[in-house]
């Protein structure tokens, strides 16, 4: 998710003279790219993004601790740790923004949701929007407790329309598409319909009326995906259910 970010920032004109890297295993990729990387971080940096995984936490923020309890921002992109453990590990008064983006970030197309603690003022949010109004749109929470649907329904929900993609071009070589040509036309259909329900002023529910005509192929085909038993309602609410429930272990963990 960092890289992903990372990457939007720069495309979006972030300079990458103003970027501090701590990262015991960069990639290439990163190594690449100019910033300063792995020398340390300036005396009261704005801004320190948190972009490690939660079971990594309690390693790594006891060496940002001195950067707690003042002017410096921190912003967490890690599912499942609360608002209140940063605190506990920074310092009380240590100003800090939650954030659940997610990878379409990476080509300006991410969705961001994020919720601050106390001591983060309009203008620490503020700055938090723009950061992340650079690489998506941006939602705003009324209570941490909404963060654990956000990551099973967006921060999570690229992997499942990646699957869907992948699942929905099997399904057509399997009827005798080439391999090549199937991906195409799942993939471009998908990323087409997401561009379409974001465009139009009728529901999804409408759209998928719009394309639906009796006794046609489409009504075949959402027979079984709408089957109440084992279509796809079903089967996304398990899903979700089950990684926002992952969300709220980690949380505890």
């Amino acid at each position: 998710m960092g890289s992903a970010l990372l990457k939007g920032w720069i495309e979006a004109g972030v300079p990458v003279q103003s970027i501090w890297i701590n990262d015991p295993v960069p990639s290439e990729w990163v190594k690449s790219l100019g910033v300063h990387l792995n020398v340390g971080f300036p005396a009261d940096p704005a801004v320190v993004l948190i972009a490690v995984k939660p079971q990594m936490m309690q390693a790594a923020l006891p060496s940002l601790r001195q950067l707690g309890d003042g002017k410096t921002l921190f912003v967490s992109v890690a599912a499942g740790v609360q608002l209140a453990q940063f605190q506990a590990m920074l310092g009380s008064r240590t100003p800090v923004v939650r954030v659940m983006p997610n990878t379409p970030a990476a080509v300006g197309q991410g969705i961001s949701a994020l919720i601050g603690n106390a001591n983060a003022t309009q203008d620490h949010l503020a700055l938090t929007d723009q950061l992340m109004a650079s690489v998506g749109q941006v939602v705003h929470l009324d209570t941490e407790t909404q963060m654990d649907a956000v990551t099973g329904v967006s921060g999570s929900g690229p992997a499942y329309v990646f699957h869907l993609i992948e699942t929905l071009a099997a399904a057509g070589i399997s009827e005798g598409l080439p391999r090549a040509l199937a991906f195409q036309l799942a993939s471009a259909t998908v990323a087409g319909a997401g561009a379409l329900a974001q465009s139009s002023d009728e529901t999804p529910e409408q759209l998928r009326i719009n394309v639906t005509s009796p006794n046609g192929t489409t009504q075949a085909a959402l027979e079984v995906l709408m089957d109440p038993q084992s279509g796809f309602g079903p089967l996304l609410k398990r899903a979700v259910g089950a990684a926002s429930a992952r969300s709220k272990e980690l949380s505890c963990g």
